[in-house]
């Protein structure tokens, strides 16, 4: 029964990893094409489309950080001390973001640096869970149960490289968003910036891919083997053909499709990670049994995630659905 426990719980926490990736990446990659944006007029639109849901967004990054710490604590105990600036960058560009998001509106004469300061949150926090997640791959040092190397890990190529990488996949995320709410030359314009975010990410992928099947021998050995070849193939070719929707969507007059298969993209991708380090939650010292709280707990604890999860998501979706359709002039945040 224990391990039926550890199961549902790690699938919960990618859940709202995943989900929080998807939406918050969303509106953090509008906040990161709002310095290109054609004028301050369309800026001001770009910003009213992510208004009424990037607080909410947040939510589901909350669930999974719980979630490890309520049902993984060996492993939230190792992870956190190693993240601990990465981390503390994030919620540093998070709240400054927050609070541009609520003075841009106020006439006055720093209402330019409110809108670099809701630029400048919006890449922190991107770049801080991109090298998070180069770290992840990368692994942590480990002596028994406790982390053992330095806050400063972090300061390495790879997860810097991921870092840079994951800004230029919030930009295309929010690409596709914007191609989605907008219209006119604002959507023109999310969609040639859509291509080029979307050529960039693509070659990051690549680099990403190879860089964790030359140095992390056994990922290769666990795709290559057989019969892993038979069945994981549909992994690497469901990431192409959603990067290929995604081209031909931003090339086109489709206005749900680059979305949609952006997601498509990132999903297949974090599902390809996913099979890459299983079932390692600490990479490569500690898996998910061993870090797992006593079945008691993770029981106890998924009697009220039962309760509170559909909760989220019927907000999320009743959010989504009373906001939906194209952002206009006089709507979004503080009017």
């Amino acid at each position: 029964m224990d391990t039926y426990f550890t199961l549902i719980w790690i699938t919960i926490i990618a859940v709202g990893i995943f989900m929080y990736v998807v939406l918050d990446g969303f509106d953090l990659g509008v906040g990161i094409l709002s310095r290109a944006a054609p004028s301050i007029a369309e800026r001001d639109l770009m910003i009213a489309s992510v208004s009424p849901f990037w607080d909410g967004n947040e939510t589901w990054l909350i669930l999974g950080a719980v979630g490890l710490l309520a049902a993984f604590p060996m492993a939230f105990a190792i992870i956190v001390p190693a993240l601990y600036f990465p981390v503390l960058m994030m919620l540093v560009g998070l709240m400054f973001r927050g609070v541009a998001f609520e003075y841009r509106t106020v006439p006055s004469a720093l209402s330019p640096v409110w809108d670099h300061g809701f630029f400048a949150g919006s890449v922190l926090a991107a770049f801080s869970q991109g090298v998070m997640l180069g770290m992840f791959v990368e692994g942590f040092t480990v002596t028994g149960r406790v982390f053992s190397g330095s806050s400063f890990d972090w300061v390495a190529p790879f997860p810097l490289l991921s870092g840079l990488a994951l800004v230029f996949g919030y930009a295309l995320l929010g690409a596709g968003w914007l191609v989605l709410k907008t219209e006119g030359g604002l959507q023109d314009w999310a969609r040639a910036m859509g291509r080029r975010m979307l050529g960039l990410v693509l070659a990051f992928i690549v680099i990403v891919s190879l860089y964790m099947l030359f140095h992390q021998p056994q990922v290769i050995g666990r795709w290559i083997s057989f019969p892993n070849i038979l069945l994981l193939w549909p992994v690497p070719l469901g990431a192409a053909l959603a990067a290929l929707g995604a081209w031909r969507g931003f090339g086109g007059t489709h206005e749900i499709q680059p979305f949609l298969a952006t997601v498509a993209m990132f999903g297949m991708s974090f599902l390809g990670l996913a099979i890459s380090l299983w079932p390692m939650i600490v990479p490569a010292t500690v898996d998910l049994w061993t870090a797992s709280a006593s079945p008691n707990s993770q029981a106890f604890l998924l009697v009220g995630t039962a309760v509170l999860l559909p909760v989220v998501l019927a907000y999320t979706a009743w959010s989504y659905w009373v906001f939906r359709g194209k952002v206009r002039a006089d709507s979004g945040y503080g009017h």
